[in-house]
């Protein structure tokens, strides 16, 4: 625990034996503004120790500075202020320091005696405002990648379907089929984005949900290979490799699609050569710290570049890219969220010729809830 010093009694009760244990900063102040104390999280979040700013003025070991440049503590005066004031709600202010200025979120609560009593104890709660600001600017970069997605697919249909409507007449049979087709696809385009923005939601509150049901893993990852052949690609590039005798594997088989397609179709578009799939029974722990257990593997591998050795933790990352940028970056994001919530893993590493080699495991057999 950090040094606490001695809180007096003005201050009991507010600082408890398990301080440190509390994830926000705590400091207390007694009634003439002095610090009696403060937790480890306070200290990381002020940059300075415990030792350095008990005994010291409040006001003076803290320069809080409102956003427009005044000082907080002549706006807000607990000492000297209304005497009907208990606290105050968080605000983001700015703490001056030789490191340079650091944006903190506080949060104050003002004790009195009774009723309109001068103010014995003022206790701060303290965030670094760094981990909002990094969540602001994500869900910022969320809106602007959503919206530039959607601005392509949403001015083709529009297009297309304005030209239609207006010069239906003028084309002939194919050239309408092409247009239509276009259409068909701009549509599955926007209504794939708005799937991963609703399973994005879903997997960052906790909340997915699988139905699962006994699937044939090897006939879904054929039944994806054709539907590449079928979209233009050479069948010569695929290549299906399964291993021994696959136990049997309950799975969403809506969920396991997003998977196997998002994974096969980022070996196309970002790979090179030959797509090879992997299908195969194994032994492994599914989780960090458990105990080994049946299991069924997807690998798929391609040929391309493969993936900076930098780059390996941020693949599950949102909105990461490799080096040909393309698509939302969200995918690989969610087919973590989907693989986990199935309780498998999935894993990224770089394949025997060089590229990337994607690989996800399910459990074997049927859960406990369903079995």
């Amino acid at each position: 625990m950090g040094q606490m010093g001695d809180p007096g009694p003005a201050s009991t009760g507010f600082l408890v034996p398990d301080a440190d244990d509390l994830p926000d900063g705590v400091l207390v102040a007694d009634g003439r503004a002095v610090i009696t104390g403060l937790n480890a999280a306070a200290e990381r979040v002020i940059g300075r120790r415990a030792a350095d700013l008990v005994g010291h003025d409040l006001r003076q070991a803290l320069p809080l500075i409102e956003p427009d440049g005044r000082s907080w503590w002549e706006c807000t005066d607990p000492w000297s202020g209304l005497a009907t004031r208990t606290g105050h709600r968080e605000r983001l202010l700015v703490l001056p320091g030789d490191g340079g200025p650091r944006e903190v979120l506080v949060t104050a609560r003002y004790r009195r005696p009774g009723r309109c009593q001068p103010v014995d104890a003022v206790v701060l709660g303290l965030r670094d405002a760094a981990a909002r600001r990094r969540t602001e600017e994500a869900h910022g970069l969320l809106i602007s990648t959503v919206a530039h997605e959607l601005r392509s697919p949403l001015t083709s249909v529009k297009g297309f379907t304005a030209t239609l409507l207006r010069r239906w007449d003028r084309f002939t049979d194919d050239q309408k089929r092409f247009m239509l087709e276009t259409i068909e696809h701009d549509a599955d385009r926007v209504t794939r984005l708005i799937g991963e923005l609703l399973d994005i939601s879903r997997i960052d509150a906790g909340r997915m949900e699988v139905r699962r049901q006994p699937v044939d893993l090897v006939a879904a990852v054929r039944r994806h290979v054709d539907r590449m052949v079928a979209s233009g690609h050479e069948a010569e590039r695929f290549v299906l490799d399964v291993e021994g005798r696959l136990p049997e594997v309950w799975a969403d088989p809506d969920r396991l699609d997003q998977v196997l397609g998002n994974l096969l179709e980022n070996a196309v578009r970002h790979g090179a050569g030959t797509v090879t799939l992997q299908v195969a029974p194994v032994t492994e722990a599914l989780t960090d710290g458990g105990a080994p257990a049946l299991a069924v593997a997807v690998a798929v591998s391609d040929e391309g570049e493969g993936i900076d050795e930098q780059d390996v933790q941020r693949v599950f990352t949102r909105f990461w890219h490799g080096t040909r940028r393309g698509g939302t970056g969200l995918g690989l994001y969610v087919v973590r969220g989907l693989v986990e919530a199935h309780g498998g893993s999935v894993q990224v590493g770089r394949s025997a010729a060089g590229g990337a080699r994607f690989r996800f495991t399910l459990p074997a057999g049927a859960p406990e809830h369903v079995a």
